[in-house]
């Protein structure tokens, strides 16, 4: 014996109302970010006991070490600039090491050239 019988039929839900009890609509959104403490800032977050913020495309922390973290950025990106310069000039040292190199070689031969003409034209001589 069923105790609920044999067919199923679920109550009807009534319908939604359609117009909102809410006169926040019609607010502007300026008044509503008053009203409601809307006034959205960057993403923060806290982990580890430091408070990361989310600034132009980069976490950036907020709390902690004696220098913020855009400081620390601006000095990354210096360190970089400087090790790039650093790479440039050392180039340019081993170029003109090369260069100097060269320079000495042909020189010793042009001396070595002008001490064999005398020497042969003291043979000439004799």
């Amino acid at each position: 014996m069923p105790f609920f019988g044999n067919t199923f039929s679920p109550k009807k839900i009534p319908p939604r109302k359609s117009a909102s009890l809410s006169s926040l609509h019609t607010l502007d959104r300026s008044t509503r970010e008053v009203e409601l403490g809307l006034e959205y800032g960057p993403p923060a977050m806290s982990l580890g006991g430091q408070t990361w913020k989310f600034e132009e495309g980069q976490w950036i922390t907020e709390s902690g070490g004696s220098s913020s973290g855009r400081e620390v950025q601006r000095l990354k990106k210096r360190n970089l600039q400087l090790e790039e310069e650093n790479n440039l000039l050392k180039l340019k040292i081993e170029t003109l090491l090369d260069m100097l190199t060269q320079t000495t070689v042909e020189y010793h031969l042009m001396e070595k050239e002008v001490e064999d003409m005398k020497s042969q034209r003291q043979r000439k001589k004799l």
